[in-house]
């Protein structure tokens, strides 16, 4: 099982934001994000600022992949 954050990456596109916007609105350093990128777990905090800046749902940035 596995974290996908590409809907995080796809909301920042439609919202005409750039991941430096992401980072001077939140706080989240560049390796957050890079661990976003890969797909890598982040701590539940940091989820937490991103969607009150973006006024959004968990749901709305990450997803689980499941195992096949």
């Amino acid at each position: 099982m596995a974290v996908s954050y590409k809907r995080l990456f796809k909301l920042l596109i439609d919202k005409d934001m750039k991941r430096k916007d992401l980072k001077e609105k939140t706080g989240v350093s560049y390796g957050t994000l890079a661990k976003m990128e890969r797909g890598e777990n982040v701590q539940m905090d940091v989820l937490e600022k991103i969607c009150l800046e973006l006024k959004c749902q968990l749901s709305d940035i990450a997803e689980i992949i499941h195992d096949k």
